[in-house]
């Protein structure tokens, strides 16, 4: 079964709430790619179709609870298959947008991460820029990454930015963006001070292990501002 057919089965029992069908399609699909190609190739574009119709006003709110909180449900399960790689002793934090589906994307970044060898720890939404400056301060983690923010988070997001930019606190950690609304805005990542912008979990992954001139241009904002680029990912067979 190809991957667009998937999406679009996990999609319809997301929104209908129905539990067995979606754990059913995510198990057989299991039999035969691994646990992070799931999560890369099956999840997060479902997740993306979700959050299209969402923010145009083409689901309701109930189709949009259940589908949010079942995917999340499966997200956890599927975590718990993740291979973890050696570590690479490089630490990261993490916040998201505060709303479910945004969470859940930072989730996703976030146990992709830490299946790479990442020691990963995850704030989730909604705490204040002046708690999260508190911690990367306090902590120098090598990588700071803002993933699936909201616009209503920007203002903050650039005060955290520019007030690492300016106190040189942390001149060592790299300030990464992506998902939600990065993905939505060319070039607000750089116009906003990050140092890198990736589309996607397995995007963000990519850009922190590849050496540079393997990732993808668009991931390296400094000296060129990012242009978005959306890669097609195919469901990969496991070994």
């Amino acid at each position: 079964m190809n991957q667009e057919t998937l999406v679009s089965r996990l999609f319809d029992a997301l929104v209908n709430g129905d539990r067995p069908q979606a754990r059913a399609i995510v198990s057989d699909t299991l039999t035969a790619v691994p646990a992070a190609t799931v999560l890369s190739d099956l999840f997060w574009p479902t997740h993306e179709h979700l959050e299209k119709l969402h923010r145009a006003d083409q689901m309701t709110s109930l189709s949009y609870h259940m589908a949010t909180r079942l995917l999340r449900m499966l997200v956890d399960q599927t975590a718990w298959r993740l291979t973890r790689a050696t570590t690479r002793n490089t630490t990261v934090f993490a916040t998201s947008g505060p709303n479910q589906g945004e969470e859940l994307a930072g989730q996703m970044a976030c146990d992709m991460l830490e299946a790479a060898g990442f020691d990963v720890t995850f704030a989730g939404g909604g705490v204040p820029a002046d708690e999260v400056l508190e911690r990367v301060q306090a902590t120098r983690p090598d990588v700071l990454v803002l993933f699936s923010s909201s616009a209503q988070d920007l203002p903050e997001i650039r005060h955290i930015i520019d007030r690492l930019k300016e106190v040189r606190a942390c001149p060592g950690t790299r300030i990464v963006v992506g998902g939600g609304v990065f993905n939505r805005a060319d070039g607000l990542a750089a116009e906003i001070g990050a140092d890198e912008w990736a589309y996607s979990p397995a995007d963000i992954v990519d850009l922190l292990t590849l050496a540079p001139e393997e990732a993808l241009p668009s991931m390296r904002i400094n000296p060129v501002p990012a242009q978005k680029a959306v890669t097609k990912r195919k469901m990969r067979p496991a070994a």
